[in-house]
């Protein structure tokens, strides 16, 4: 055999072997789809927990093809900022209180208006009717995004770190941080407070330095985020159960196939349950731990919360929300 021969032989094994490696490997090593899911909660929220057992069942069921990346405790920025980007595509998947969206579509505000909702089943019957879906029809015509699935968020409470609150006329000047959202700013109004807007990931030390006197948030969340370290008085006001959204953007979306579609929203529909549970089984117990560990727990007169608040915020807003919107959720 001359050399010419041997290395002509030499080469074609080397290609054969070439292209069986390649063959070999996954079709996930060589096309995957990745996209990144942004939250502003910290990392040890029931709802970080279940973005991370998402991604996981995502990739196995399809079989790699879908990656999901996870940047929960505002690694990429605010709320408001890590919406934007997943309008203009630089982030993949969002989940944000659900009137965060307000901002581009007006109706969804209400969807966290204070005292609009009876329980939790209440929300979720809502949520899966047609009054979202004409909403989420307005997100993707004007903002590219598109809300495949929700969370229950919890009920939110006040706390304040050194006055005791048991009427709305103890929220008097009381400097209420609140997040950016033009119906929080409402209620804290009719209250009597000075609403404050805050990004989440700075409220603990505003609230340790006395730049706001107290916050409102989830008995979850006050947990996760440690706010009862800064707060004395726990005020159980019950004034709104928030509806969290997970929302996509509208092209990511479409670049999927149509069966890694229902692969990640069914991931979605069943880790969402289990956070869910989760959820209420930490508001179950959470108040005697908040208690136990030195916070006073107030049980305040709620009807004077709730009063002013309904006299006022939903003829407000109803030009923005539209004619009887209101009273369609609260018949639902």
């Amino acid at each position: 055999m001359d050399d010419l021969t041997a290395w002509t032989r030499r080469d074609a094994l080397r290609a054969t072997l070439a292209a069986a490696a390649a063959a070999a490997v996954p079709v996930r090593a060589r096309a995957a789809t990745t996209l990144r899911w942004a939250t502003v909660l910290p990392t040890n929220h029931p709802m970080v927990g279940m973005m991370d057992r998402v991604a996981k069942e995502v990739r196995e069921k399809t079989g790699g093809a879908v990656e999901i990346q996870t940047f929960p405790a505002g690694q990429l920025g605010s709320s408001r900022d890590v919406i934007e980007s997943t309008s203009s595509g630089a982030i993949q998947i969002v989940d944000e209180g659900a009137a965060q969206f307000g901002q581009f579509v007006p109706p969804f505000s209400i969807l966290e208006a204070p005292y609009i909702w009876r329980d939790d089943a209440h929300v979720r019957k809502v949520l899966a009717s047609p009054i979202v879906d004409d909403m989420n029809a307005q997100l993707v015509q004007k903002r590219s995004m598109r809300v495949i699935g929700s969370t229950y968020y919890g009920k939110r409470h006040v706390t304040s770190g050194s006055k005791a609150i048991n009427t709305v006329a103890d929220m008097n000047g009381f400097k209420l941080r609140i997040p950016e959202v033009d119906t929080f700013r409402a209620m804290a109004e009719a209250w009597g407070a000075r609403p404050t807007p805050l990004n989440i990931s700075e409220l603990y030390l505003a609230l340790s330095q006395g730049a706001v006197d107290g916050q409102e948030n989830p008995l979850p969340t006050i947990q996760s985020a440690k706010f009862f370290e800064v707060q004395k008085y726990l005020v159980l006001t019950g004034h709104i159960i928030t509806p969290r959204l997970i929302v996509i953007n509208e092209t990511a979306w479409q670049g999927l196939a149509d069966k890694d579609r229902q692969v990640l929203k069914a991931a979605i529909a069943s880790n969402g349950q289990m956070q869910d549970s989760e959820i209420l089984a930490q508001e179950g117990k959470l108040v005697d731990t908040f208690k136990a560990g030195g916070m006073t727990v107030i049980a305040p007169d709620v009807e004077s919360f709730r009063k002013p608040v309904l006299a006022s915020v939903p003829a407000k807003f109803e030009a923005k929300w539209g004619k009887g919107l209101w009273e369609r959720i609260a018949a639902a």
